[in-house]
Formats: structure tokens, sequence, C-alpha cells
């Protein structure tokens, strides 16, 4: 049986009553809403704050991640279509140097775009890790090999955007090395 101890009037004793919208089991000790859902101490989610504390710094991270990558990316389309107005008015050897950086700026863009999508690929496993902590934390489920692929695969996309990244960077040089002459 459930019952919920209630404050009486000013300064009267409580009295016991059932209560239909919180309940306390008396076998479990453990609280629950509507008898549904068990309601997870405080103490007890403490350490999945704690732990969700690594994945919320990871998405801050990300986001300054993509707040580089998606400048890069504007600044590659404008290029290519600055070089694009410029390649309309020239003939020759100055033409095919033009083409020849254009081809570049068209890899970077779609790396840079893969760079991105990973990235947000990556945000987007993270809040769900985080979502997933909390809710094995509230109805005390064991997944822990869900939680583990979580990470792994937000790191997996992580390291792919970083790759990407890293891509890009060579092909700029390399774009820049076209336009000095080398």
């Amino acid at each position: 049986m459930s019952y919920v101890r209630t404050p009486g009037r000013a300064g009267g004793c409580g009295q016991d009553q059932t209560d239909a919208s919180f309940q306390v089991d008396s076998r479990t000790r453990g609280a629950s809403v509507d008898g549904g859902m068990p309601l997870t101490p405080l103490s007890e989610l403490i350490p999945v704050l704690q732990v969700a504390i690594g994945p919320v710094i990871l998405i801050s991270g990300v986001g300054l991640l993509l707040l580089t990558l998606t400048n890069r990316y504007g600044r590659t389309i404008d290029r290519a279509r600055q070089l694009m107005r410029e390649l309309r008015e020239l003939a020759g050897t100055d033409r095919e140097r033009l083409e020849g950086q254009i081809a570049i700026l068209y890899r970077r863009a779609r790396l840079l775009r893969l760079s991105i999508l990973l990235a947000g690929v990556s945000v987007l496993l993270a809040s769900v890790l985080i979502i997933a902590l909390f809710l094995t934390a509230l109805w005390k489920l064991e997944v822990g090999l869900l939680i583990s692929l979580l990470f792994i695969a937000c790191m997996v996309a992580l390291s792919g955007s970083l790759v990407a990244f890293i891509r890009d960077l060579n092909l700029s040089l390399m774009a820049l090395k076209m336009e000095l002459g080398y």
C-alpha cells in the first residue's frame, strides 16, 4: 500500500493519506509519479551530471570548429566565384592557371562540406549521448554498450572531420603554390 505523509493544519499533526499523483512504495522506498516512472534522487543524478560534462564540453569545442569550417567554406566559395569572373576575361596560360586554382577550390569546398557534415554528426551523437546518459539514470537501465558505441561514433565522426580539414589545409597550400607560380 502507498502512503504520503501530508502536513496538517497550522501547528497540528500530519495525516496519512493516499495520493494518486505522488506515491512512495513501502516495499522499495522509491518515489514515483502516478505510480509510473520512478523518481531518481538528486544524489543519484549528480554523478550523471558529472559524466555528462565531457560531451557538453565536446559540443562547445566542435561548435568552435564548425565556426572555423563554415568561415573557410564561405571564403572558398567566394574566391571561386571571383576567379570565375576573372576567368571569363582571360585567355592562354593565365586561363589554365586560373582553371587549376578553381579546380582546387572546388575540391577544397567539397572537403570542407564533408568536414562540416561530420562535425555536425559528431555534435548530434554527443547530444544523443547526453540524453542516453540521463535516460539510463532515470530509468535505471544498464546500457553501457550503447553509451560506449555512441561515444565511439562521436569520436570517429570528429576524427573524420579533422582529417578532411587537414586535407583542406594541404589543398589551400597547393592553391597558393599555383598562384605564386612555384
